[in-house]
């Protein structure tokens, strides 16, 4: 977990942002039903690849060329990995709540399931030539589309 004293660029208070790989299929498919369950519209979405990405991956020391982990900020604070899934998960509700029962799981054993999918992502369920783009009923949603 990557705290910092300052407000990451982009992000108004209160703000809960999911950045995740704007290529991979997986990533897009994961922002799908994060868009699809989140009914009360919690969080935003940004790419990786997009300049406000960019600038959170940075403002945090993460590396801004490869992109390994999704992250998700919660005011100044960013937690990757299995974190960062459980984090979103288990705020969007019933069922999903339920997904609180692997924080019984030791971090190294999710991180390791976590890490395994990360690296072998684009060949599992592959990768778009160009970052995908949501539908217009939800681009209010992704950080970079704000007025």
């Amino acid at each position: 977990m990557h705290c910092t004293q300052s407000r990451p660029p982009y992000l108004d208070a209160g703000d809960r942002v999911i950045l995740f790989d704007g290529v991979c299929r997986l990533c897009n498919a994961w922002c799908r039903f994060i868009l699809k369950y989140d009914t009360r519209q919690r969080f935003r979405m940004a790419p990786v690849q997009s300049c406000a990405g960019q600038a959170i991956l940075a403002h945090f020391g993460l590396p801004t060329d490869r992109f390994d982990t999704m992250l998700y900020v919660e005011g100044s604070q960013a937690h990757e990995r299995s974190d960062a899934v459980l984090r979103v998960v288990t705020q969007l509700g019933w069922p999903w709540r339920l997904a609180a029962v692997l924080w019984l799981c030791p971090r190294r054993v999710r991180d390791f399931v976590y890490d395994h999918i990360a690296r072998h992502r684009y060949r599992l369920f592959g990768r778009y030539d160009q970052c995908e783009l949501p539908p217009a009923d939800d681009a209010k949603r992704v950080l970079d589309s704000r007025d």
